[in-house]
């Protein structure tokens, strides 16, 4: 599956992914599973706009997990797993979300947390997979220090035998769009982009100024702005 052939700048924008999944699945009431969840963003908005939802977040970044759990919130429950091993019985969940954590996965192990997913979900349950695609002047940068082109396709190559397989998931839906990322400067980026707690990308002063290089011409008098351009596909569980 080709996804370099998308113009960013031609895509819709959606500043709020939440309001895509709202769109597509239904949140109301519904026992939610997120894997890699990451800063768990999404979950806690999730919670507020549809409170009697319950959201079981998973992640694997121990540093991260550590943040999570500072945070309580009403309805959301952290456990440090991953996607391949989800240490939950059969059939507990209705909705199974994996935002930008997919191409995350080992890529030996993409089909097993597919199956994995597909365990834990109830028939006719939705998995919501968002990803990034490998394109655009931002995209640009990161790869300079982190070149994601061979992740990216091994997951949707992975989504794709899932569905080929035919036991256990039918396609749905697919969304493209494009998310506003900015930056203040490129202190700001470097912070949160360089230095992931749940990644070494082996940064030392000559990456760092062939990205400076890179970031510095997107930088204006209100920071740097870019897209980010996603692609989005909904399965659902097969009864």
């Amino acid at each position: 599956m080709n996804t370099t052939t998308f113009d960013p700048d031609q895509l819709p924008s959606c500043p709020d992914e939440l309001d895509l999944l709202a769109e597509l699945v239904p949140l109301q009431q519904q026992a939610i599973i997120e894997l890699g969840c990451g800063n768990a963003r999404l979950a806690r908005d999730l919670l507020l706009r549809f409170p009697a939802c319950r959201v079981t977040g998973l992640e694997v970044d121990a540093v991260q997990q550590a943040k999570n759990s500072a945070r309580p919130q009403a309805g959301l429950s952290l456990v440090s797993a991953g996607a391949e091993a989800v240490p939950f019985p059969d059939a507990s969940f209705d909705l199974a979300l994996m935002l930008k954590s997919l191409h995350h996965v080992p890529m030996p192990a993409m089909d097993l947390a597919l199956k994995e997913i597909a365990r834990v979900l109830r028939p006719g349950g939705f998995l919501y997979v968002s990803e990034p695609i490998y394109g655009g002047a931002l995209n640009e940068i990161v790869r300079l220090f982190n070149d994601e082109g061979v992740v990216r396709p091994a997951a949707q190559a992975a989504l794709d035998r899932a569905l080929a397989g035919g036991s256990h998931w039918e396609a749905v839906t697919e969304r493209r769009f494009s998310q506003p990322v900015s930056y203040i400067d490129f202190d700001d980026f470097s912070q949160r982009m360089l230095y992931p707690s749940f990644a070494d990308h082996g940064i030392n002063d000559a990456i760092v100024a062939r990205v400076r290089a890179a970031f510095e011409p997107h930088v204006g008098p209100g920071g740097a702005s870019f897209v980010r351009p996603m692609h989005v596909r909904l399965l659902r569980r097969k009864g």
